[in-house]
């Protein structure tokens, strides 16, 4: 399992807001620059953000971009579903008439994959976006 690049480019940018005293408003050509994402994709990533409640837009001269939440709140979980949805290590964990076995009931395989699976939610949902922006280095106002 991969996550794509624009996942990649969301954590990123939430990391950077979460090193930031709540409520800070940062334009998106600074986020941009700052964290090396291209700006037309940025926008495209900031909707889905947006539209998952962990990223607050503003409009305006002094527009931009601010956490919509305190980052102890925000998990690495949350940002994966809003850019690629449910996270899934195969097809058949998620919708079963995707498994081309057609057994009866669920193959061994199957029970592995969505006990990985479950590991791997739990964990993603364990790490929270404060504990990572401490961890980048002497911020003290990331532990909000």
């Amino acid at each position: 399992m991969q996550f794509n690049q624009a996942t990649d480019y969301a954590f990123r940018v939430v990391l950077h807001l979460s090193c930031l005293p709540h409520g800070v408003i940062v334009n998106g050509q600074t986020l941009a620059e700052k964290e090396n994402v291209p700006q037309r994709f940025l926008l495209k990533i900031m909707r889905s953000l947006t539209a998952a409640g962990i990223i607050k837009s503003y409009r305006g001269v002094d527009g931009g971009f601010a956490l919509a939440q305190k980052s102890a709140r925000i998990t690495l979980l949350a940002v994966i579903e809003a850019i690629e949805g449910q996270v899934a290590v195969h097809r058949c964990l998620v919708e079963r008439d995707a498994c081309t076995n057609f057994c009866v009931h669920e193959c061994p395989v199957h029970h592995a994959l969505a006990k990985v699976q479950e590991q791997l939610v739990m964990s993603l949902g364990n790490i929270n976006f404060a504990e990572l922006a401490l961890k980048k280095g002497g911020v003290t106002s990331c532990a909000q």
